[in-house]
């Protein structure tokens, strides 16, 4: 309570509840650009932070982070364009119900649940710091495998009737994150004989070129009826989700958040793992499984509120152990040590106020968030309007400047445009793009963690599987994996009958 007491009289004056709203509108535009990530946000606002006192500095990075995770879901769901990696999920529920015109209910489903799952997990985070600290301390390379590995099970749900090409298209995917150097040996491959591809396959710029840029090769191609949006149907986000609409997704948004505090608080892990996961768990408890994908409510819901829940638990290991549960966790913890915090066991003795602070300034900011978030919505949704051989040229030079921004170099701007070609026909012939993005974003994390787990463990599978922890998320994708096939089994039995 004490701890409490003193993030209140810390975070509670004038000129820091400022910073914290400007904090959350910065992140907010951030987050909805294309190719500028939560963590290029908070590195482009660490400059503001050099002349601050350390607690501003908390309040206001704090505030970044969280509302530029969320800002990610505007774009995702107006434009079919994740402004973040974590709101990739985000773009197969809400494009759709855009497309029928609920752009307002999509837009308030997210925002609500960005800040409920937020609000989550600052307050659990809060008050259970110590204990997930032990917890998080056990969780050694193996887990971290079985988290990854359970993350690509999403791929059975994704397309159950194309099942192949689905599986195909996660095999591409893992291949793509294959490329570049080895982490462990430094050997080239599948370079093909380039320099430019010993960094690898960047997932953001090539999941703008599989969104952004397949989205208007589609439109070029055969250019959709836009009347609507000339109307107050898809522009128009005035209609806003209603509160018993709202109560029905409750034990979504309970599901997602417990989820995503928990995936936050292992290092390494972070909101695209998150939201994916939380996804997975909605397919498999969702009564309508079918409508996922189609613009359901429900996974708008699940996606947002767990990679924003898992935003408080990537502060635990950070400042409780020094770890950074993300990248984006890792660009706080460089700011945060420029202003003299001192991350690990020390900090709750030699600086509580910087800890109470950061989860205080968290709540406020998810709090803020919802209104903040709503007016650069209204600012975006105009755009809607706009004839779309002027937004798609927009949205292409916005995606091309975020790829070159991104990491100052060409390839990735070479890399989204291959992945637009590439996923232009990828599409066409009826192949998952989010199976690739899936198998690309997950498959290096999942490759990295199984040949460390097996180098400390003398390359035993028995040591390797036989962790109490691994062993139980293993037997959750085993079960996940039966169920399935049981049902399709099933199934089958019932139209042979």
């Amino acid at each position: 309570m004490d701890l409490l007491m003193t993030g209140i009289q810390s975070v509670f004056q004038p000129m820091i509840l400022l910073w914290i709203a400007g904090g959350v509108l910065m992140g907010v535009i951030f987050g909805a650009l294309p190719g500028v990530s939560a963590t290029m946000a908070i590195v482009l606002c660490i400059g503001f932070t050099y002349s601050m006192p350390p607690v501003v500095a908390i309040a206001f990075l704090s505030a970044v982070y969280c509302a530029a995770i969320t800002g990610g879901s505007i774009t995702a769901i107006l434009f079919k364009i994740p402004g973040t990696p974590s709101s990739a999920a985000t773009v197969l529920d809400g494009y759709p119900m855009v497309q029928r015109g609920e752009a307002g209910k999509a837009l308030s489903i997210s925002l609500i649940c960005s800040a409920l799952g937020g609000l989550a997990s600052a307050i659990i985070m809060f008050a259970l710091t110590q204990p997930l600290m032990k917890l998080a301390l056990k969780f050694s390379s193996s887990e971290q495998f079985a988290v990854c590995f359970l993350g690509l099970s999403i791929l059975i749900f994704l397309d159950e009737d194309n099942k192949l090409n689905t599986f195909a298209s996660a095999i591409i995917g893992l291949w793509l994150g294959t490329i570049g150097l080895d982490s462990f040996s430094a050997v080239p491959r599948f370079t093909f004989g380039t320099s430019k591809l010993l960094d690898g396959v960047e997932a953001l710029p090539f999941m703008l070129g599989m969104f952004a840029a397949v989205e208007i090769f589609s439109q070029i191609r055969k250019p959709s009826d836009r009347s609507a949006y000339s109307s107050d149907k898809q522009a128009d986000i005035s209609r806003l989700v209603s509160l018993k609409e709202m109560l029905a997704m409750k034990w979504t948004v309970l599901r997602s958040g417990v989820l995503g505090s928990i995936v936050g608080i292992m290092p390494g892990a972070g909101a695209t793992i998150a939201s994916w996961l939380s996804y997975t768990v909605e397919a498999k408890c969702s009564k309508h499984p079918e409508m996922l994908g189609k613009g359901d409510p429900h996974g708008i819901a699940a996606s947002e509120t767990a990679n924003n829940a898992a935003t408080g638990g990537a502060m635990v290991p950070l400042l409780a152990m020094g770890i950074p549960g993300s990248n984006a966790a890792a660009m706080m913890m460089t700011a945060l040590a420029i202003h003299g915090v001192q991350m690990g066991p020390m900090l709750l003795k030699a600086q509580p106020e910087y800890l109470s602070a950061t989860f205080i300034s968290m709540i406020l900011a998810n709090i803020t968030m919802v209104f903040i978030s709503l007016g650069v919505a209204k600012m975006f949704a105009k755009i809607l309007k706009i004839p779309y051989y002027v937004l798609g040229t927009f949205i292409m030079l916005l995606a091309i400047t975020g790829c070159y921004a991104y990491q100052g170099n060409m390839t990735d701007v070479y890399l989204m445009i291959f992945g637009g070609i590439f996923g232009y026909f990828f599409k066409k012939y009826h192949f998952s793009t989010s199976a690739l993005i899936l198998g690309l974003v997950l498959g290096p994390m999942t490759e990295r963690h199984f040949r460390r787990g097996m180098s400390m463990n003398q390359d035993s599978l028995m040591a390797f599987f036989g962790r109490p922890i691994t062993m139980a998320i293993m037997l959750i994708f085993v079960a996940m994996y039966g169920y399935a096939f049981y049902k399709s089994f099933k199934a089958k039995r019932s139209k042979a009958g």
